[in-house]
């Protein structure tokens, strides 16, 4: 399935545990009596092997979401490597599902402000997932950027269907008055 469309989440993650699971049982020489020990060691060599999986898979020119989930795996050791995955990715999905699922991986890691840069640099808002603007907004909000949160919901009124965005509106504009109320001077 992953050779038809390298992006099927759902085959990637049960490709992912089989792999996870026959690395820790395994050791690198493939005897289950060497295998890992501890817990961190099975981790270890788990995030290994879908790292490799996902490295490969992302030689596919079409493949974003393998390097969606390489760049989760580095985010903590490999910051550049991370964004420059992230990038990657956002620039081979034309819907902007790799952008708005690269953007929740910087957030989850605590980088909000690497968030609003990589979406700043590739979001279309008339074109992609409106996913992105909650993703942006949150960011703003997160880096105590308010205005910068109203700038992206404000984007949003490029999007060519009002109604389906309308309940993500009113629930971003509920999350920057939440945020100014908490922010003195916002």
């Amino acid at each position: 399935m992953l050779s038809d469309d390298p992006n099927n989440e759902r085959a990637f993650s049960a490709l992912a545990e089989i792999v996870r699971r026959r690395a820790a049982e395994t050791s690198h020489d493939g005897d289950p009596l060497s295998a890992p020990t501890d817990e961190s060691e099975r981790q270890r060599a788990a995030d290994l092997a879908v790292w490799s999986l996902g490295e490969e898979l992302a030689g596919n020119p079409r493949a974003w979401y393998p390097l969606i989930e390489v760049a989760r795996l580095s985010v903590r050791d490999d910051h550049e490597g991370t964004l420059r995955r992230l990038t990657t990715a956002a620039e081979r999905d034309p819907s902007g599902q790799a952008l708005a699922a690269g953007l929740g991986v910087l957030r989850d890691a605590g980088l909000p402000v690497d968030a609003l840069s990589l979406g700043v640099g590739h979001w279309r808002p008339r074109e992609h997932d409106p996913e992105i603007a909650r993703q942006l907004v949150l960011a703003a909000l997160e880096a105590d950027r308010p205005f910068e949160a109203k700038q992206h919901l404000a984007s949003l009124d490029l999007y060519p269907d009002a109604r389906a965005v309308a309940d993500l509106r009113a629930e971003l504009g509920r999350a920057i008055t939440q945020a100014q109320q908490h922010t003195p001077g916002a």
